[in-house]
């Protein structure tokens, strides 16, 4: 009797990729990626190279040729978040390496999943000024990503068009990353557009998840979001610093030209 290859499913990228902010039991990363590949119904290897912290320097020249190594059927490449809050963020270099990423995964067939950016700024209690910042940030790489999509056709989940996506019951604790139950629907939402181009595949079922409790919250702040504020004041704080001076000066110059 013949049998089918297994599909081959792949993910490469930062911590949106690798699950953050969705853990098993014990402690392992599961996220959308997970309840994507629990849902092929044909058989499937999954490999996850992802990983938190990753830039997409890192993607292209690390994580890429790993990717290539199991030439897989499908491909996500989820990557831009932490170039954004480096001070040296460059949409351009964030394009060529994407580019670059793709282009040599769809030499080998893959299909390619992306993923756009939330608007942070909804979540997060920022000033003003650096809402301005983050949020231009956060637009210069979707529009990275709207670009690539594009002119290579590839699939683009545009987050921002998911119904009530800013719902606090779909984050983590950090307001940055998707909690369960955000990682269900972006799992849902790709399944949907794999469906689309002839992948079979099931539906992710959506489970409803609780709010952590205040003091729950409060300890994660403490033991996780202190520390990673503290590493990331070095290279973080000084740019956003100068950024919101830039920020305020081009304030208030459209507003005495507006004069």
């Amino acid at each position: 009797m013949f049998m089918s290859p297994k599909l081959t499913f792949a993910v490469i990228g930062d911590s949106a990729a690798y699950g953050t902010g969705d853990f098993d039991p014990a402690g392992n990363p599961r996220g959308w990626a997970h309840y994507l590949k629990e849902n092929f119904r044909d058989e499937i290897n999954y490999f996850n190279f992802s990983r938190p912290g990753a830039q997409s320097t890192e993607v292209k020249h690390v994580q890429l040729p790993l990717a290539l190594e199991v030439d897989p059927d499908i491909c996500a490449v989820i990557v831009g978040g932490n170039d954004l809050l480096r001070n040296g963020f460059c949409p351009d270099v964030l394009y060529e390496n994407l580019v670059s990423t793709c282009t040599n995964l769809l030499g080998r067939g893959s299909e390619i999943l992306m993923i756009q950016l939330h608007d942070p700024t909804q979540l997060l209690r920022l000033p003003i000024l650096l809402k301005r910042v983050l949020r231009r940030r956060v637009e210069a790489v979707n529009e990275v990503y709207e670009k690539v999509s594009s002119e290579l056709g590839l699939i683009l989940i545009r987050t921002r068009e998911i119904p009530d996506v800013h719902n606090l019951k779909n984050w983590h604790i950090d307001r940055m990353h998707p909690g369960p139950f955000g990682h269900q629907i972006l799992a849902r939402q790709m399944a949907i557009q794999l469906r689309n181009r002839g992948w079979n595949l099931a539906l992710p079922l959506i489970q409803d998840q609780p709010l952590k409790s205040k003091s729950v919250r409060v300890i994660w702040l403490i033991k996780n979001g202190l520390p990673w504020f503290l590493k990331r004041s070095v290279d973080l704080l000084p740019a956003a610093i100068l950024l919101m001076v830039l920020e305020f000066y081009r304030v208030c110059r459209a507003y005495f030209t507006s004069y």
